[in-house]
């Protein structure tokens, strides 16, 4: 159980993070003046960085405990479709023709990659 729910929050702050730093609206600038270092960053996308870290190191836990080759493409897949109807219903961004053949795809990947052979 404890691996799927880390799965499930590795996506979840993914999504959140990329997101947030979309609605943020602000890629942050470094600059140094008179010795001091200024990172321009808006607060929503500070918080959408953070997530976004926050699903690295918790990616990485994850390689360790399962196998690479089945990790990879399973979140990578569901983070991918997720994008894709996240940038629909917040940013109200249009689903291309290919848009939705390639996500019926991945989600075809996803179930192919999880359909367990008696």
């Amino acid at each position: 159980m404890i691996p799927i729910i880390m799965i499930i929050i590795y996506i979840g702050l993914s999504i959140s993070g990329l997101v947030l730093m979309k609605l943020g609206g602000n890629p942050g600038s470094v600059s140094v003046a008179e010795g001091n270092i200024n990172l321009g960053i808006s607060f929503v996308s500070l918080i959408g960085f953070i997530c976004y870290i926050g699903s690295f190191f918790l990616f990485t836990r994850m390689v360790v405990m399962f196998e690479l080759s089945y990790i990879m493409p399973l979140t990578t897949g569901i983070v991918q479709v997720l994008s894709l109807i996240s940038s629909k219903l917040i940013f109200k961004e249009e689903f291309t023709t290919t848009g939705i053949i390639g996500a019926t795809i991945i989600i075809i990947g996803v179930v192919v990659l999880n359909w367990k052979v008696a």
